[in-house]
């Protein structure tokens, strides 16, 4: 005999209670007379993470008239949700089993995260209790994501008579995160001799990506089921009930692609879940002919269409006839709309309102700022008046130095590659390239400039990408110290120069606009530093 169970990996809008039970009853439904059960992921009914909308009341309530909703319209199938319950004036993060309107087990999660994007102990209470359920003569097990990290609740679960456990996710994606969690799955497999179910969320929300990849594995810990990475899919998964321990069937299982195909996935899905689920009507993005902002226009063009995307080439006195010729290229590779507009204007008229201000000063940083800034003005005014999001272009390197301008090039609704090294993005350019030809190979190949101030290269203020994108590694990343760093090889002179410039220019950082997650430690939720703290002891 075998037992059907659906993975439902599915996107969810934080927020649309409604909308979410909805689309729960629907994928239910439909699986009705083909499976035994439908498991859905980490606070599906909600969205993951609804943050401080936990803490309304009137939100709360909404949770408890969906849970009765879909209790009451579902019938002839086992479903497991995931939803926020108060109980005894307690909020917990809860993994529901309910079959024909009946609840017949309610787990409450045990582990809180409260690192890195996780603030889970701000909103819940912590289970204590392992809790399962029976299907078809099989007892199964309950977790909910962060347990499954932590020996102790899967260890329970077996110890109350599991023989299957069902573990509900909302694991947000990044660079080593696929391999890291199903490693860790397997051993709690192999730990306990049962086959595990892992149903993670996909989807974008905010900076976060849900990568879904949702997999199964055996009580061996053999991995024997994995589905596709960034695409809502069902799968139905079969278990026979003639063994002890029961064991899944091997199914298929979606390779694990290159890391710049999964980050690039990552970014495309992030973009396009942010523009259409906050109701944009496409993207702006200002191109100049470099490797950043080609980068980013690809990643628009393909997560919204080329239709959804114009483009605006801004060139100065300071441009290279060479970028504006890339800029054009790049934007009928791609078939999106394209225009330019000339900053000369505005900026000569800057510098006339200026003059008496700037008497007697030599030209420096304010020029080249006030340049920016004149491109800032100008796309922000196209995206106001069309409704169309502006796309920042800057990266994780620039970000971290500082080396971008308030008000300028960082203007914008949502900054894309906010999070991507400066050599990850000539990697992730070669990556789209391999795919169909979108990037001029000049543009990967120039020194990069901002072209801001005659034959200036980023090189003049920076160190070598190579070097800066590792130093910035260790100390954003990992959080070693100055020593530490000089003791791997690196320069001291040149650690100290990085890192007091990252030290030194949180406060950009803070008024930059959100962008999506691909490292270990993004800034913004991810990176908490204070902008006035003694720099002494780095």
């Amino acid at each position: 005999m075998k037992l059907k169970i659906v993975l439902a990996q599915l996107n969810f809008l934080v927020g649309d209670i409604e909308g979410n039970a909805q689309r729960i009853i629907d994928e239910a439904m439909a699986h009705v007379g083909k499976a035994d059960a439908i498991v859905f992921p980490e606070l599906a009914i909600t969205g993951y993470p609804p943050e401080d909308l936990l803490l309304r009341d009137h939100f709360i309530q909404r949770v408890e008239l969906a849970v009765a909703h879909i209790v009451s319209r579902v019938r002839g199938i086992h479903l497991v949700v995931g939803y926020p319950r108060r109980r005894d004036g307690e909020l917990y993060n809860v993994a529901g089993v309910w079959r024909d309107g009946e609840i017949l087990a309610e787990y409450e999660k045990h582990k809180l995260p409260n690192y890195s994007v996780f603030d889970e102990m701000r909103y819940f209470s912590p289970g204590r209790e392992a809790v399962t359920f029976e299907l078809q003569g099989v007892r199964i097990g309950l977790t909910v994501c962060e347990d499954i990290w932590e020996v102790e609740p899967a260890a329970m679960s077996r110890a109350a008579g599991a023989q299957l456990l069902l573990n509900i996710n909302a694991s947000p994606f990044h660079i080593g995160k696929a391999p890291e969690r199903e490693e860790l799955v397997q051993n709690r497999a192999r730990e306990n001799s049962f086959p595990i179910v892992y149903v993670n969320l996909v989807g974008g929300q905010d900076e976060l990506v849900f990568d879904g990849g949702s997999f199964v594995v055996n009580a061996e810990g053999q991995l024997i089921q994995r589905l596709d990475f960034f695409t809502e899919t069902s799968v139905c998964v079969d278990l026979s009930m003639e063994e002890d321990p029961t064991q899944p069937s091997t199914g298929m299982i979606a390779p694990l692609v290159s890391e710049e195909e999964r980050v690039y996935q990552a970014l495309v899905t992030g973009v396009k879940d942010y523009v259409l689920k906050n109701g944009f009507n496409g993207a702006i993005i200002g191109l100049s002919g470099g490797v950043d902002s080609a980068l980013t226009l690809a990643i628009a063009a393909d997560a919204l269409g080329p239709d959804q995307v114009e483009v605006v080439m801004m060139p100065s006195r300071y441009t290279a006839e060479m970028s504006n010729q890339d800029a054009v290229a790049e934007a009928e590779l791609l078939g999106v709309e394209y225009r330019t507009i000339s900053i000369e204007p505005a900026f000569n008229a800057f510098l006339e309102m200026l003059a008496d201000e700037f008497a007697g000063r030599a030209v420096d940083v304010t020029e080249e700022n006030i340049q920016a800034r004149c491109r800032g003005i100008i796309l922000m005014a196209i995206s106001n008046k069309k409704g169309r999001i502006l796309l920042t272009t800057g990266n994780k390197s620039e970000m971290s130095v500082g080396y971008a301008t308030l008000y300028g090039d960082m203007a914008g609704g949502f900054a894309p590659i906010k999070d991507v090294p400066k050599t990850l993005v000539y990697r992730l350019c070669r990556y789209r390239n391999s795919l169909s030809q979108v990037i001029p190979r000049r543009v990967l190949q120039r020194a990069p400039s901002a072209e801001l101030a005659p034959d200036q290269r980023d090189s003049d203020s920076l160190p070598d990408y190579a070097v800066l994108d590792e130093i910035l590694e260790r100390y954003v990343e990992l959080d070693q110290s100055v020593m530490e760093i000089v003791a791997a090889g690196f320069d001291e002179r040149t650690v100290l120069r990085v890192i007091g410039m990252v030290d030194s220019n949180e406060y950009k950082r803070r008024q930059a606009p959100p962008g999506i997650k691909i490292t270990r430690r993004a800034y913004g939720r991810d990176r908490r530093y204070p902008l006035t703290w003694s720099k002494r002891n780095r």
